[in-house]
């Protein structure tokens, strides 16, 4: 039985923390349409998302705001994520991806000044993360339809975060190991 059913309140002691196995590996394919348990822990991973931006239930339950989550970042070897956020124009953002894909991207790059952050990361880590500035991802919605998303600028960023966890990819592993502010010359700073 999984514990991450949709009334479960997930906390940051649920979170898992980097140097854990499970973020350093890629990630199992899920059945489509998912099954009633992934719903449910889904469901629990958006409501966590929610809370950790909700000034009174982040401070009731003691969250670091977020804007994504993957399911191995629960402990979960699943190839599916949650993303809630508001973007850089003001649009509210609210993805259930399961086994997303890029399936084509710009050129053209951005970062995210100063630099990302993650949930599973308790310390703050300087750099540039260069991310394609347009994405076109394909996946499957919680119904287990198939959607195509096109997103551009901070949107882009956040799916590009979450797949790479899918792949077992963190974050800082993008930055330039000699120089941490070194970017590609077709990148540009988001803001």
């Amino acid at each position: 039985m999984n514990k991450f059913h949709s009334n479960y309140i997930i906390t940051m002691k649920d979170i898992v923390r980097e140097g854990n196995d499970i973020l350093h590996r890629p990630t199992l394919e899920v059945m489509v349409p998912p099954s009633e348990e992934d719903k449910e822990t889904l469901t629990s991973m958006m409501n966590f998302l929610k809370n950790s931006q909700d000034s009174i239930l982040s401070k009731k339950y003691k969250l670091r705001g977020g804007v994504g989550l993957s399911a191995n970042q629960i402990g979960l070897n699943k190839r599916m994520f949650v993303v809630y956020f508001t973007d850089e124009k003001g649009k509210e953002h609210e993805y259930t991806l399961i086994n997303p894909k890029i399936i084509s991207h710009s050129v053209s790059m951005i970062y995210l000044p100063p630099s990302e952050g993650c949930l599973s990361v308790d310390r703050v880590i300087d750099g540039f993360v260069p991310r394609y500035e347009r994405i076109k991802v394909k996946g499957f919605n919680l119904e287990g339809e198939e959607i195509i998303l096109k997103l551009n600028g901070y949107s882009s960023i956040v799916i590009q975060h979450e797949i790479d966890h899918l792949n077992g990819i963190m974050f800082y592993e993008r930055i330039n190991k000699e120089n941490p502010f070194k970017l590609p010359e077709n990148c540009k700073s988001l803001y």
